[in-house]
């Protein structure tokens, strides 16, 4: 049936019955989250309102669904004063600060009931929608909570704001006179991030959040672009002249679903301190599911009357307060860029900055990805940057506060600082990838000689794991990272060339035997730029686990002995690669767990630097040898240095600088005899 097919009374009915049905849908797709019908068929039938309006203007009334869009833009938003405050919350922070909120509400009544009304803390703009007998007539912005701004044009395009509240026989009296909805408009993360998607592909700048963006959005003074963002309104309150209307909070929430008004779905009635803490505690875990953006909970007390005799105290109320989480934003300076080399020969930019305290935990370096995204925050040594992190994944740079940057500041030339920081490495950025990777090195090449580091003898020292061993695992698709040797089967080997049955079976063997590896075996198969085996085992004597390793910070790791700032920012940065965690990871579900065992014995406390040759042995055995009987094994003469051992072709300038420090002299037989 179309518009030119009915005369004015069919089509006025007709229209009645499309309003009606639209309504409907919109109010079980945005309030009860179920559909009654495909989006396409809510649009077809949008489409025949429209037609049939467009036939007969006069019929077109200010509810209707298809004026949401409506009007020229505005030169400026009028000002509207509340006709009741739009209050703010005071915040609290841990269980005590709730349990001192109570008391202090003890003491003003006695005989208030500790039942509350717990909800989500969205992260958006708070709004007032206006009433009058059912029809929305003003939309008003927060303000500062005694005056607002009329934003009801671009409020009407948000597609779950109801132009007219339900019919609904038991609340029918709320379709008379004036009724409030307060809450929060807030956009989508689904929706946030499909914009932005966009946006990048378009070479349009990325907005930085969801609720800046929600702000921005309805601050526009034109409706129509207003009406291109995904925007939605959640209602948290409802306000009427009588008291008596709605005599608890959670009865206005029940009310507002009924009259079409989307609330959060997480609100819950609780008793007493400890059912708070609950409530607050699972949303705190359940929060990163949710399809919005939350910084806490709110926490009411749910009987009207006594909330509104317990008063206000300043701008906040006695009778609310909201439970804010650890921050998941923070800011801080960055303090260098490191680029760390994958396991594939991919080169990671790595910005490490001071530690700063994000969604409770310590963090002080994020991944920067790669030279694009260098070149898209433009962020630089020295800059102030605002650090995000979402749960538990990795912290991320979000923004570079320009505003703080120093006049002298230099931009990130990359491939330069490729060169600076590997002057022994040649990279190239293939065609059509965002990564530099070195050159001449693939993926499997790479991983051959990082496993044959893994399993040498300085390292975790696996028997009959050799270089043509390794060659083979790799170039046979059975290892793709140093775990995977963890998970090798003896039939895995024995499909090979290289393995008969009792090869392979030594093999799995001498692996399973390595599940246990002494930490700084392991620490130093890892293969982390600038840690040598003597700097594995003063980071293991320090830290003695990988986990207490995995968040330090670079002033701790400096306060290890040889670890200076380029060790500690090469620590760091390889710590903030994803694939190193992923691999940590993967090595612990394998079951393999580092030990930690503090070495001690006859050489305690000295230290031994070996110049020229040995007779009687390499020096990576008499290095092995010292650190056994717990000495330390340096590479160079420095003032704590207790012995330098001078073999045939002794340096000239270790022993001038041994005489400088009144470091001891020995020779060969007298380092046999200390460590035999």
């Amino acid at each position: 049936m179309t518009a030119r097919q009915l005369d004015r009374q069919a089509a006025e009915q007709r229209i009645v019955k499309l309003r009606d049905l639209i309504n409907d849908y919109r109010y079980h797709y945005h309030v009860l989250d179920e559909s009654i019908m495909s989006e396409a068929a809510a649009d077809s039938l949008k489409h025949e309102l429209s037609q049939l309006e467009e036939q007969f203007p006069d019929l077109i009334t200010p509810d209707s669904p298809t004026q949401r869009v409506a009007g020229k833009a505005l030169s400026k938003f009028a000002k509207v004063q509340h006709q009741t405050r739009m209050i703010s919350l005071q915040d609290v922070f841990d269980r005590a600060e709730v349990a001192a909120w109570i008391q202090r509400m003890h003491k003003v009544r006695s005989d208030i009931t500790e039942e509350f009304l717990c909800d989500i803390k969205m992260d958006g703009l708070a709004c007032a929608l206006i009433y009058e007998d059912g029809v929305l007539t003003r939309a008003v912005t927060r303000g500062d909570g005694l005056v607002g701004e009329d934003v009801t044009m671009n409020v009407r395009t948000i597609q779950n704001v109801p132009l007219t509240l339900r019919a609904n026989q038991r609340f029918a009296h709320f379709l008379r006179g004036r009724t409030e909805i307060r809450g929060e408009i807030v956009m989508h993360k689904e929706d946030f991030a499909a914009l932005n998607q966009r946006r990048r592909a378009t070479g349009q700048p990325e907005f930085a959040n969801p609720r800046n963006l929600a702000a921005g959005t309805i601050r526009q003074l034109d409706p129509k672009l207003v009406a291109e963002r995904p925007l939605h309104f959640v209602g948290y309150d409802i306000i009427r002249d009588n008291l008596e209307d709605t005599p608890t909070i959670a009865f206005g929430y029940q009310m507002m679903n009924e009259l079409g008004i989307t609330t959060s779905r997480q609100t819950q009635i609780v008793y007493g301190l400890d059912e708070v803490m609950s409530y607050v505690n699972h949303l705190d875990e359940l929060r990163q599911s949710l399809q919005f953006n939350t910084d806490g909970a709110v926490i009411k007390l749910n009987d009207r009357r006594q909330f509104a005799q317990l008063g206000i105290v300043g701008k906040t109320p006695r009778a609310a307060v909201a439970y804010k989480f650890a921050a998941e934003e923070a800011t801080t300076v960055v303090r260098d860029i490191v680029i760390s080399i994958g396991r594939t020969g991919a080169a990671t930019p790595v910005a490490v900055f001071d530690p700063v305290v994000v969604a409770g935990t310590t963090v002080q370096h994020a991944s920067l990805h790669n030279a694009d995204e260098i070149a898209r925050l433009d962020v630089r040594r020295g800059d102030t940057v605002v650090i995000f992190k979402a749960g538990d994944i990795i912290p991320q740079v979000q923004t570079v506060l320009k505003e703080l940057r120093e006049a002298d500041s230099k931009s990130i030339d990359y491939p330069a600082e490729l060169a600076r920081q590997y002057p022994e490495l040649a990279f190239v950025r293939p065609e059509g990838e965002a990564v530099y990777r070195v050159k001449g090195l693939s993926g499997p090449l790479i991983l051959k000689r990082s496993l044959a580091h893994f399993a040498s003898k300085g390292a975790l020292d696996i028997d009959t794991l050799g270089e043509k061993n390794v060659e083979a695992l790799v170039e046979a698709g059975l290892v793709n990272d140093l775990a995977d040797i963890y998970r090798l089967t003896k039939d895995d080997l024995l499909k090979l060339e290289r393995f008969a049955e009792i090869s392979a079976q030594k093999l799995i063997d001498a692996i399973a035997a390595k599940k246990q590896p002494a930490l700084e075996r392991f620490l130093f198969g890892l293969g982390i730029r600038h840690v040598g085996a003597q700097t594995a085992i003063d980071l293991t004597n320090h830290f003695k686990s990988i986990k207490k390793l995995l968040v330090a910070t670079i002033d701790e790791l400096r306060e290890v002995d040889g670890v200076g700032e380029i060790v500690a920012e090469s620590i760091v940065a390889w710590f903030a690669d994803e694939d190193n965690v992923t691999l940590l990871e993967k090595f612990a579900d394998l079951g393999v767990t580092p030990q930690f065992t503090k070495k001690s014995g006859s050489l305690t406390g000295q230290s031994f630097v070996i110049t020229g040759t040995l007779q009687s042995m390499g020096r990576d055995a008499a290095a092995e040898r010292i650190r056994e009987l717990g000495g330390t094994f340096q590479t160079a003469v420095a003032k704590d240095t207790t012995y330098l051992v001078a073999g045939g072709k002794v340096g000239a300038s270790k022993l001038k600088k041994a005489e400088q420090y009144g470091t001891k002299i020995i020779d060969e037989q007298t380092l046999l005899e200390l460590i035999q």
